[in-house]
């Protein structure tokens, strides 16, 4: 907070600041303080009166039970070390279904069929985080660098598939982004042309942008929020006037989720929709209709703790958020998970009913390994059964996708193994030995407790 202040030596104490950071803006700092010393020392003493000494414990009432048989376990037989998996794409655009791997440190995707024997892989300029996959061509996301910095490396790019199924790199379409991590295809200007949102996280700068389409394979870049965090985006019409219409989760400082009305001309307003204290740190948010009212309802996700607070903290987990059928959202369910990274709302068992499947790469790993990927079976009026697999402590995972994968007409789970990162307590298991990812397909044998 100094720094922001333009504070940088206090009582003789230096603050950690990237005054010499070459991307930032030159005026990202404020050249003097922009406070008296006696009203920085009233902050400080304001925070150490009122701040916790510790927080409550975690507050589970149903413990997770480790068995599973809704699902088989599969791992690849591609022998692979040390595996940095950062995005897991079940790709339905062909058949049979076919699966995409990226790894960070070897900055290659891997290719695999439904049977996970490895077709091919493909080296790349970067970490692939997000991938929009058509039958011919894809278009992929690279972050540039995934740790945090702000400069600017990242880009979006083509690949092609050919009529024989191979792929190749084909064309960048722009680069110089602050550490994308997702785009999203849409005509948000209707004048015929598919443009592209892209979620800038960044570090201390970012954006969230769209790119017109100017033909010829060239964009232009409209910045809609100049801040760093945009992590997750729909967009949809969603008051039916033609327009595209934005729905954003913003992680970092100021962390909430947000719409932009689409206004005409490429222009948006703003409206806050649900506001998160910074220490959540917001991971994953999608829509979802848990009350069949046809009203999509918000499931969200919070558990980055790989910042300055990295203690374990009781508010992390998987929240519901219903809609009042006016797009005001009130908060009905919540279930804490240590470290949660993303939730997937579908009707896994068949029942009718929006099921949940979870994971937290800054799981309790010291104490509750099985928290890792947490199975939220839906039993009716917002009472969801926790369940895990002990093959969920073999990974640390950090991605995962949903799709039917082996063509069966039911959802499988895909989990990617990032086996490095910041952790507070590590666990017992070696997951840099574990799989590059792991296949729960779904047998559809429905698991039942003993006083059902």
């Amino acid at each position: 907070m100094g720094p922001r202040l333009g504070i940088f030596t206090f009582n003789y104490k230096n603050y950690p600041a990237n005054r010499n950071d070459v991307d930032l803006p030159r005026d990202f700092y404020p050249s003097q303080s922009v406070i008296t010393d006696e009203q920085w020392q009233n902050i400080i003493d304001y925070y150490t009166a009122v701040s916790p000494d510790s927080l409550p414990s975690q507050k589970r009432k149903t413990p997770i039970k480790e068995v599973l048989s809704l699902f088989s376990v599969a791992t690849p037989v591609f022998q692979y070390v040390d595996p940095t998996t950062c995005l897991v794409k079940i790709d339905t655009s062909i058949t049979p279904h076919q699966l995409w791997i990226s790894d960070i440190l070897k900055k290659s995707l891997f290719r695999f069929d439904n049977q996970l024997n490895l077709i091919d892989s493909l080296q790349t300029t970067g970490p692939m985080v997000d991938m929009s996959i058509e039958q011919k061509k894809i278009t992929a996301c690279d972050i540039g660098i995934l740790n945090p910095t702000n400069a600017k490396f990242g880009s979006v790019q083509t690949i092609a598939r050919n009529s024989n199924n191979n792929i190749r790199l084909e064309t960048i379409l722009f680069g110089k982004l602050q550490r994308p991590v997702q785009i999203v295809q849409a005509d948000l200007n209707n004048d015929g042309k598919s443009d592209f949102l892209v979620c800038e996280f960044g570090y201390m700068t970012g954006a969230l942008s769209w790119y017109q389409n100017l033909g010829g394979n060239k964009f232009e870049r409209h910045i809609i929020r100049e801040l760093p965090g945009a992590i997750k985006a729909y967009i949809t019409d969603y008051n039916h006037d033609g327009l595209p219409d934005l729905w954003v989760l913003f992680a970092q400082g100021e962390e909430g989720i947000f719409l932009f009305t689409n206004k005409g001309n490429g222009q948006f307003d703003q409206e806050e929709v649900l506001r998160f204290p910074p220490s959540y740190g917001s991971t994953y948010f999608e829509f979802d209709d848990f009350n069949k009212d046809g009203y999509p309802d918000i499931l969200y996700t919070c558990g980055d703790n790989g910042d300055y607070s990295r203690v374990l903290k009781p508010y992390h987990g998987v929240y519901i958020f219903l809609n009042d059928k006016t797009n005001h959202f009130k908060q009905k369910y919540f279930f804490p998970i240590n470290g949660c990274y993303k939730a997937i709302a579908r009707d896994f068992d068949g029942d009718g009913d929006l099921d949940i499947a979870t994971i937290a790469f800054f799981a309790d790993f010291a104490h509750q390994p099985e928290e890792g990927f947490v199975f939220l079976e839906n039993k009716g009026d917002f009472n969801f059964m926790p369940f895990s697999i002990p093959e969920a402590k073999t990974g640390r995972w950090f991605t995962m996708d949903v799709a039917d994968l082996d063509g069966d007409g039911k959802p499988d789970i895909i989990l990617g193994n990032c086996s490095f990162g910041p952790t507070l307590e590590r666990s017992t298991y070696d997951w840099k030995k574990g799989p590059l990812f792991m296949v729960l397909k779904n047998t559809g044998n429905k698991h039942k407790l003993k006083n059902e």
